[in-house]
């Protein structure tokens, strides 16, 4: 069966080059050009992978709020931001929101398609893994479910996307073992610039410290990558 990619974009003609590209790289695609119609069509049948333009007609940030009303259906649907705007608080936003990965328009498509795919072979390893039986991993203070991917500090939940999950875990694993950007990217099976990395390390690092001021559990190894904070554990 071929896997269903929605795309939301408000220009015709790129909708409909991205569409075709789509299509010859054995997609079924479906299309809409603004966010009401994207999400009435969405909520009642999610697609495998959805991209999202940020500006959608009118709504100069329509894109985020479909993401943030995707993203309320379903804690795993693999989403990416595909826009013309290419500012660090863009992109920001964009994650913070719950978006998968965020890239620009004058990305080659074999850049693209590489990142589809490994969103979507990540999608299919956390639908295995939730036919099996829970992981658990405690580390002092923190209680990763591995299987239903939540995190919990001091038990209180901390609400984490797939991708930030996955990063958060291959730290933990190894407490104290420096992982690096690109380490990080693989734990999380994504395609990521060091950039995006480094806003997904302080996104989880701000989400944490929203229940605990004094959290120091990720920390920085300059030059190197991040950490889990061996005294945490």
């Amino acid at each position: 069966m071929k896997r269903h990619i929605a795309l939301i974009e408000d220009e015709p003609a790129i909708r409909e080059n991205y569409r075709a590209a789509f299509e010859r790289r054995g997609y079924r695609v479906s299309v809409y050009g603004e966010r009401a119609t994207a999400y009435a069509a969405l909520r009642t049948g999610l697609p495998d992978l959805a991209i999202i333009d940020v500006g959608l007609g009118d709504e100069m940030d329509g894109g985020f709020d479909l993401c943030q009303d995707l993203r309320k259906l379903s804690p795993t649907l693999p989403m990416i931001f595909l826009t013309a705007r290419d500012s660090d608080a863009d992109s920001v936003l964009g994650l913070r929101l719950g978006a998968d990965d965020y890239v620009t328009k004058d990305m080659s498509l074999d850049h693209l398609f590489a990142r589809i795919t490994a969103l979507l072979r990540r999608a299919d390893a956390w639908a295995e893994s939730s036919r099996q039986a829970d992981e658990v991993l405690q580390r002092g203070r923190l209680h990763l479910n591995v299987d239903r991917m939540t995190a919990e500090w001091d038990g209180r939940p901390v609400d984490l996307t797939v991708t930030e999950f996955w990063m958060l875990h291959a730290l933990v694993h190894h407490p104290g073992h420096v992982k690096s950007r690109t380490q990080l990217m693989e734990a999380a099976s994504t395609v990521l610039d060091d950039n995006t990395v480094t806003s997904h390390i302080k996104r989880i690092r701000r989400k944490f410290q929203q229940n605990d001021p004094e959290f120091d559990g990720v920390q920085t190894a300059y030059g190197f990558g991040y950490r889990w904070n061996a005294h945490e554990s």
